[in-house]
């Protein structure tokens, strides 16, 4: 049997064995027979010395100009483009979403890379009328230095990308921590940036653990930003640790996404969206549906059909073309989708409509399979429509009106994606106007993004941050107002208040 690969950190522009020489197995979720290779256990030392690394380079970094700072990000997007069959098919191997999404998830980063390449040269600051004469003022847009990314596993390209680019097209520098279940492909990102020829040190990739090196990164004095992508309930004590060293934080949690399906709406369609909105990506998504909430005078017709698909869905090896669904991407996570499965079972009176089981027989005795699950007759207050899951189970809540579908929408403590299916245009409005959500589809699923628009959630989603879009580049820079005064004497702001001609 050949060995598996070993993979090293990538810290000042060289691949670095880690300080501890101790390396993790990653494995393919849907045949665990499969090593994709040996990734560092790295400690706290090894971020040291990656975030040493990324000071020294922004020194020069930011005063790279802009534009040609995005030129370079332009070229790592062409790279991205030939290199997108290897990066997907890796992908799938670790993280086990089928082929079709991968590419999605590649596409996504080459999508960045263009749309934020364009930026270097829109990177807009102010000019105002001043309040006394000869006199000029203005703002512009400054990079903070080194920033901390700390990425989850369920999009291993897209979310790195969304986080690195906007960042290095500002001007600062980077060290990131991918997921320890998805390093490979972030990996690949970093050849991807060693081939684009990006300066040693702007980009720095350290593997291992939350625990040693996550909590390397916030800590650090020298970096000051960190973007993460995860939990809830680490985001918490991510926001401690940051506010108390008055660090800045962006953060993108959880999702307890809804689609509302009124008794006007598309029927067709809107099952085509529910069952894509809540089994791509086998439920691992942010902005997955996790709950359908169906006017009753349709809810029969929708429910037989939505679980009658459900139990077509092809399961398997996402590396097979013909494959609609893969496994959970670690025994551990299925066993938590098994355990909220078990609370729906026991909570009231949920009906178990299709699914509820795990895959464990022939082919997918090697992997982490689940059969797509449907929940009936759910209630709004139930654990399995309150809380995320993560994972292939759908809650159908039954409502009566359009006012209490948006009520039990808005009922849970996150607010990041959610959608109607509706031929009422005034209904339309009216959800977009009263749902809290940072995202709402009209006769789209819960899922999907795209990287012009700015991406993030309310309530429990998020501290207020965006990725994506324009609105990302206040996060990774800093204003600073510049007053130019060429009257040739002392002009008090705020105290000369004489008449001007």
């Amino acid at each position: 049997m050949a060995k598996a690969k070993r993979y090293l950190n990538f810290i000042g522009g060289k691949w670095v064995e880690p300080s501890t020489g101790k390396y993790a197995e990653n494995r393919n979720p849907a045949d665990t027979g499969d090593l994709i290779g040996e990734f560092p256990a790295s400690a706290a030392g090894d971020v040291a010395q990656a975030v040493k690394s990324a000071e020294q380079a922004f020194a020069r970094w930011r005063l790279v100009p802009a534009p040609r700072r995005g030129e370079l990000l332009l070229k790592v997007g062409d790279i991205l483009v030939r290199r997108k069959e290897e990066i997907a098919q890796l992908m799938t191997r670790e993280m086990g979403k089928i082929i079709k999404e991968t590419r999605g998830d590649v596409q996504e980063g080459i999508d960045t890379a263009y749309y934020t390449s364009g930026e270097g040269r829109r990177l807009f600051g102010q000019t105002l009328p001043a309040e006394l004469p000869n006199k000029f003022a203005m703002s512009i847009r400054q990079p903070v230095g080194v920033c901390g990314m700390i990425t989850p596993w369920n999009f291993p390209m897209a979310i790195p990308t969304w986080k690195l680019f906007p960042a290095i097209l500002c001007g600062n520098t980077c060290v990131i921590k991918p997921a320890t279940l998805t390093p490979a492909s972030v990996a690949l990102l970093m050849e991807v940036f060693e081939e684009a020829s990006i300066p040693a040190g702007v980009v720095n990739m350290v593997c291992g653990s939350g625990s040693a090196v996550g909590n390397a990164l916030v800590n650090h004095p020298a970096i000051n930003r960190i973007s993460f992508t995860g939990s809830v309930e680490v985001g918490r004590k991510l926001a401690e640790r940051c506010g108390a060293n008055m660090k800045r934080l962006s953060l993108e949690l959880g999702g307890k996404n809804a689609q509302i399906v009124m008794e006007d709406a598309d029927l067709e369609l809107a099952v085509e969206g529910a069952l894509w909105g809540a089994f791509g990506t086998t439920g691992q998504r942010c902005t997955a549906t996790s709950r359908l909430i169906v006017h009753q005078q349709v809810h029969d017709e929708v429910l037989a059909m939505l679980a009658e698909r459900a139990n077509k869905l092809k399961i398997g090896n996402g590396l097979d073309e013909s494959v609609e669904m893969g496994p959970a991407v670690s025994e551990e996570q299925r066993q938590t989708v098994l355990e909220y499965i078990r609370i729906g079972k026991d909570e009231d009176k949920a009906k178990l409509v299709c699914g509820g089981k795990a895959l464990t027989e022939g082919e997918y005795a090697k992997g982490y399979f689940l059969q797509p699950t449907i929940f009936d007759q759910v209630k709004p207050g139930m654990r399995i429509a309150q809380e995320e899951i993560f994972g292939p189970v759908l809650s159908v809540i039954t409502i009566k009106s359009l006012e209490e579908a948006i009520q039990v929408l808005n009922d849970t403590e996150f607010g990041l994606s959610s959608s109607i299916y509706t031929r009422d245009v005034n209904r339309a409005f009216q959800a977009i106007r009263d749902i809290e959500a940072g995202i709402t589809y009209i006769n789209g699923p819960t899922i999907g993004a795209e990287v012009q628009l700015p991406f993030g959630g309310v309530k429990n989603t998020g501290n207020g941050h965006r990725e994506a879009g324009t609105v990302v580049y206040d996060f990774y820079t800093e204003w600073k107002s510049v007053y130019v005064d060429y009257s040739g004497r002392l002009q008090k702001a705020q105290i000369d208040t004489e008449s001007v001609g």
